[in-house]
């Protein structure tokens, strides 16, 4: 339990200073293996019958341990596939029990102090961390995570999630697929086996998707619990200690990465508000000039020398000067992000993250069909009414960096579709298009240009036809209805 308390704290830059944090960084679980006769019997208790019965071979010893359980390696007599076993340590729960009473006995004795000095309140920090520790401990919880990370990335060719055998799951015994590959700890095998730009590539993106797009996101992504396998994917291990966004937060965040892009500072406070930042009485006044200086400090001149670990180190400072409390999952979200950073930094030194993040975010923004992004995409490119030439064409020109080549029909047909059913949104491209009196050919056509070969003339026509029916009904209706308003 104090092993899990300091991890946590290593991520929480409103509680702890910034030297703590960096020693605590160091904690990891260096515990001795429980006796193999213990782990059998649990096994067998969970089974219901000898494990000989079920598994044809088990390694004679733990493949490796740590302070909740320990894993074997077994194949499974039923069809020959090798699976890990994951089994939890005796004793554990009510020892993690005991040091949680003791946990929050010690924050009811420091709340005042910490709610004075630090505006956070120790007793629902201790809650928090209370209830991501017992959800560690339910085997058959981390199953369901499993189950549900395997459906999120199901036809995903480059991530790989292993299968999880429910019916020989319990609530101390977990049994999944055996990953073989290599762990992300021995940096040098994985340069000399996969395509290392790729692999990080590949990595920074899941990441981003579980963020962005599942909301349900890794909250353990170490070293040890990342595999690179022969054929370039990644495979992720230890599904205990997971976390969930919801759909709000989850736009909230890529609204956040907008605004950051944009260098719209008014609206990165607020959404720092809307993220549970700050109380919701607040005034974020004083800390847009503090955002604004943290992030043009850490962005520098370029991408290129930027990194979560100097942006983290900043904002260390600024929850010091500001009543700022970062919320449980973020944390989460913060560890997980510092986590991957660091090792793609371990495979290449002059890893970037924004120059694969950047790209990723302007494809979603510009390919996917979730009304709400295609909402937040009208926000970007129009600026107190204005349309930001400047700002498509740089969405356009990083996505096509993130994967090459872009395929916009989908995103050409919808907007066709919303243009002609929406005036508003109508008016305002005219007006964008004859802004200032002028007909702005020069930016339309290098927008043009720019979109060569990303969209497939044949598939908007068919599209266009195939919606030809439900998008007249829509034309009638807006027009019936501005009949009757008038």
């Amino acid at each position: 339990s104090f092993i899990k308390a300091g991890q946590v704290l290593a991520n929480r830059p409103d509680i702890v200073r910034s030297d703590y944090m960096e020693e605590l960084c160091t904690l990891q679980d260096d515990v001795p293996a429980f006796p193999d006769e213990e782990a059998f019997a649990i096994m067998r208790e969970t089974l219901g019958r000898e494990p000989e019965e079920v598994f044809s071979k088990i390694s004679p010893g733990p493949i490796a341990a740590a302070s909740i359980g320990q894993v074997y390696r077994a194949t499974l007599r039923s069809t020959g596939q090798e699976v890990a076993i994951k089994v939890q340590r005796p004793g554990v729960e009510p020892n993690i029990f005991r040091d949680l009473v003791l946990f929050r006995w010690l924050g009811a004795f420091l709340n005042a102090y910490t709610v004075r000095n630090l505006g956070c309140n120790a007793q629902l920090i201790v809650d928090e961390f209370a209830e991501k520790l017992c959800e560690e401990l339910d085997y058959l919880q981390e199953a369901r995570n499993i189950k549900e990370f395997y459906k999120n990335f199901e036809g995903d060719r480059k991530v790989k999630i292993p299968w999880v055998e429910e019916s020989l799951c319990g609530p101390r015994m977990l049994v999944m697929e055996w990953i073989d590959g290599i762990r992300c700890t021995d940096p040098e095998a994985i340069r000399q086996s996969v395509d290392t730009e790729e692999f990080i590539r590949t990595g920074v993106v899941s990441g981003l998707r579980q963020l962005l797009e599942f909301g349900l996101f890794h909250g353990d992504p170490h070293p040890g619990n990342i595999f690179a396998l022969r054929d370039g994917r990644i495979a992720y291990v230890d599904f205990g200690n997971v976390a969930q966004l919801s759909n709000a937060n989850k736009n909230i965040l890529v609204d956040a990465v907008i605004h950051a892009v944009n260098e719209d500072y008014i609206e990165m406070a607020g959404d720092f508000s809307r993220l549970g930042f700050l109380g919701g009485d607040a005034d974020i006044g004083p800390i847009v000039p503090a955002l604004e200086t943290i992030w043009k400090d850490s962005l520098g001149q370029s991408l290129e020398v930027f990194n979560f670990r100097t942006v983290t180190t900043k904002f260390n400072e600024l929850v010091y000067q500001y009543p700022i409390r970062i919320p449980e999952r973020y944390s989460l979200v913060i560890r997980s992000l510092l986590t991957q950073e660091g090792i793609c930094m371990t495979l290449k030194p002059d890893f970037h993250f924004l120059e694969v993040a950047y790209p990723y975010v302007a494809r979603r923004l510009l390919t996917d069909e979730d009304p709400e992004l295609r909402n937040r995409l009208t926000q970007v490119l129009f600026r107190n009414g204005t349309f930001q030439w400047a700002r498509l064409e740089n969405l356009i020109q990083l996505a096509k960096e993130g994967a090459g080549s872009l395929d916009l029909s989908d995103t050409v047909t919808d907007g066709a579709q919303v243009v002609l059913t929406d005036s508003a949104l109508r008016a305002q491209l005219i007006s964008a298009v004859t802004e200032g009196n002028k007909l702005h050919v020069e930016e339309v056509l290098q927008i043009l240009q720019l979109l060569e070969g990303d969209v497939n003339p044949q598939k908007v026509l068919d599209q266009t036809v195939r919606n030809l029916p439900q998008l007249s009904r829509k034309i009638m209706s807006k027009w019936a209805d501005s009949v009757l308003a008038a």
